[in-house]
């Protein structure tokens, strides 16, 4: 059974992740549905002498710069209280205003795939995904995907940009993400994701004897050569992990990893990066690596571990309508607890 539970204590400022990459969600006065849109935004002077077309694609970066450029041209989309056109330079104090009804706005097809909800109210969803279920569609996987499902459950879903996705975990990581019903809950919680204020924390096992917690710091971009990977290369997007060390075995530790930023694959690069690559990762380690002297069962298990030691175990978050600060967790699946297990009684610390 899932654990979850939701309280209303402050979550210690140093532990909340505080987000980026978007303007600030309080200029926002929305009364928005799922179906009927309604929002309006205050300019001030860092917009001056910008086209309102890419004004518009900062403050509502949920929509494609087309869709707003045609919602300005239709009229939907007002400066002050009248239409213009999508060349005209801001002055810095208008009040934008977007009235419209949504149009679905995905080509996926509803699934009834089981999900494994931790907790829903009519704002939003947060989901333990288990191994091995895609969480968007893409190249090669269409069908069995968390947006699938959700489709299923929500129907209204479709009616959001990604189906109300905020964030993702990968293919073959575990535990907790969190869905929005609507829009304004989606501004809300890609704002907080963006203000780094989104508290994500993961539970991973590594190769070898990690000493000490501590904090990576290293930009992450797509690697030059295997387009599969990241890597850490200069001009790459900031990347911080925290994060400290939880058990210790003879040749692994278990380790508890807190996302500041949340680039693909993450973690997985960061400690791959700094010498301490995941057990079972297929991308960022050659092989899989066995102690010498390794009993069999130890062996097995190392060898049938077929995806990264990874799960996604707390979620913390500001509920977008009620204010309340809300902590989710997720116990581990049952491979990575037979993992643990299996390393306590084969390879236990000296």
């Amino acid at each position: 059974m899932t654990q979850a539970q939701s309280s209303n204590s402050i979550i210690p400022e140093t532990d909340l992740n505080v987000f980026e990459d978007s303007e600030d969600a309080d200029n926002h006065n929305s009364e928005a549905t799922a179906t009927r849109l309604s929002l309006q935004f205050q300019l001030d002077e860092s917009f001056l002498g910008q086209r309102i077309d890419q004004v518009a694609a900062i403050v509502w970066s949920d929509f494609s710069r087309e869709k707003l450029k045609q919602w300005l041209k239709e009229g939907h989309l007002l400066v002050n209280g009248n239409t213009v056109k999508p060349k005209y330079k801001c002055e810095g104090h208008e009040l934008l205003t977007l009235e419209t009804e949504l149009e679905v706005q995905t080509a996926s097809q509803p699934e009834d795939i089981p999900l494994n909800i931790v907790y829903e109210d009519n704002d939003i969803i947060v989901i333990n995904k288990p191994v091995g279920m895609v969480v968007h569609p893409g190249a090669g996987n269409h069908t069995g995907t968390l947006v699938n499902a959700l489709l299923h459950h929500y129907p209204k879903s479709a009616e959001l940009t990604r189906a109300g996705l905020v964030h993702r975990i990968d293919k073959d990581t575990s535990g907790l993400l969190v869905v929005a019903k609507n829009l304004e809950s989606q501004f809300s919680l890609s704002k907080q994701l963006a203000r780094k204020s989104v508290y994500r924390v993961y539970d991973l096992v590594v190769y070898g004897n990690m000493i000490a917690g501590g904090t990576i710091d290293e930009p992450i971009k797509r690697h030059p050569v295997d387009r599969v990977k990241m890597a850490i290369l200069p001009g790459g997007r900031d990347a911080v992990t925290h994060y400290n060390v939880k058990e210790r075995f003879q040749h692994f530790t278990r380790v508890q990893a807190r996302l500041e930023t949340g680039r693909t694959h993450q973690i997985r690069v960061h400690f791959s990066y700094i010498g301490f690559g995941l057990v079972g990762d297929p991308v960022y380690m050659s092989r899989v690596r066995v102690p010498a002297g390794a009993s069999e069962l130890l062996s097995d298990t190392l060898r049938g571990f077929k995806r990264q030691a990874l799960h996604a175990a707390k979620l913390g978050l500001i509920h977008p309508r009620t204010g309340e600060e809300m902590m989710f967790e997720a116990p581990w699946s049952e491979d990575f607890a037979e993992l643990v297990n299996v390393l306590r009684s084969e390879n236990a610390a000296y």
